[in-house]
């Protein structure tokens, strides 16, 4: 069966010896040769466009782990965090711990981390970064509350949607997880499921 051996690596020497081609011989019988597919600092370009994050979000990971031994990594990380952030939630979170599974135990991977935890340098200011965060944040209230088979107002629906402040979207969030009703999530102080069997 045809064999693709693909090699990803941060260290451009191991890159280029990686690359073979190495062979398999008996004496001067070759066997076989084995030239290996290689990912590393030569062959993967450095991103610097957040555009192009969005739209190639594989190579983008591939970019932080490869060059993060170079001088320019924290300007790559920035790149693809930031272009990361533009997914949607559940995409971005998959790519965040894929990049940090990559980049092992390298100095960079505390920056990477730092990166992961979202914060707006410029809170209310409704850059696409932070609409894109909110909007994941009030999907995720409103999918908890449909999984729990609770129906959702338009009211309701129309404040959790237009909402613009993070700590407020996070305790709707866990609120929706044990609330009775989509109307108790925008309660104010924590909801507390009420079991039936305690009614008078």
């Amino acid at each position: 069966m045809p064999v693709l051996l693909v090699i990803v690596c941060r260290d451009r020497a191991t890159a280029a010896w990686a690359m073979g081609p190495f062979e398999c011989a008996v004496g001067p019988w070759s066997t076989r040769t084995t030239r290996p597919f290689v990912l590393g600092p030569q062959t993967v370009p450095k991103v610097t466009d957040t555009s192009m994050v969005t739209r190639q979000p594989a190579l983008s990971a591939l970019s932080a782990i490869v060059h993060s031994g170079d001088r320019r990594a924290d300007a790559v990380l920035d790149t693809v965090a930031h272009g990361f952030a533009c997914l949607a939630p559940h995409t971005m979170s998959y790519w965040f711990e894929l990049v940090e599974i990559g980049l092992e135990n390298t100095p960079t991977k505390q920056k990477w981390r730092d990166l992961m935890s979202f914060a707006s340098h410029f809170p209310g200011s409704g850059t696409l970064i932070e609409e894109t965060y909110l909007e994941g944040k009030a999907e995720d209230i409103l999918r908890a509350l449909q999984v729990r088979g609770l129906t959702v107002p338009d009211s309701v629906h129309e404040r959790i949607t237009t909402c613009t402040d993070l700590d407020t979207l996070t305790a709707w969030f866990d609120r929706s997880l044990t609330a009775t009703t989509a109307e108790d999530v925008l309660k104010e102080g924590p909801t507390v499921p009420t079991d039936a069997s305690e009614q008078p």
